[in-house]
């Protein structure tokens, strides 16, 4: 039997895509293995772990469960784009700041969360920040650092990029 394919046309950070893909190719497989954009992981591939998440128009979304086709006509932001474009940079200052990298397996995903609450609720709690990224697993750094990190940038006390890196 063959298999069905569709051409999108989508903009992966900030760049106009068009590819043929397999209709039930996931989001984050297209951006893997088409476009060789590795920053979303591919973890329990059930929407459950938060390591695949990428960003479609603005909304944080599971790449292991949106398929590629459904990016027709969207516009798709991965942790390549976002850190490129400076979007990232305070989030990442501060966790490097609060050592809430580990291994790095769940650092986009826990980003893109990060950078979701930072935007929608701006004077969130920690007991709002834990609850808004309780579907991001990390089985490294006991969450405690990641807390510390977000609540940092919602309350202006982050290094800059620069010091962080000093």
């Amino acid at each position: 039997m063959k298999e069905v394919t569709q051409v999108i046309e989508t903009v992966v950070n900030g760049e106009a895509v068009q590819r043929e893909v397999p209709v039930r190719m996931h989001l984050t497989d297209f951006l893997r293995e088409s476009l060789d954009l590795t920053g979303s992981h591919l973890g329990c591939e059930h929407g459950v772990c938060g390591a695949c998440q990428v960003m479609v128009d603005n909304e944080v979304v599971r790449g292991c469960l949106t398929l590629a086709v459904q990016a027709h006509g969207k516009r798709v932001d991965t942790i390549e784009g976002l850190s490129e474009q400076g979007v990232l940079a305070q989030l990442q200052a501060a966790f490097l700041q609060h050592n809430a990298l580990q291994c790095g397996f769940c650092s986009s995903g826990m980003l893109l969360s990060a950078l979701e609450l930072v935007r929608e609720r701006p004077r969130a709690t920690r007991e709002e920040i834990r609850e808004h990224i309780s579907g991001n697993y990390c089985r490294c750094t006991g969450y405690q650092a990641i807390v510390d990190a977000i609540e940092a940038v919602l309350q202006g006390r982050f290094a800059s990029p620069q010091e962080a890196q000093a």
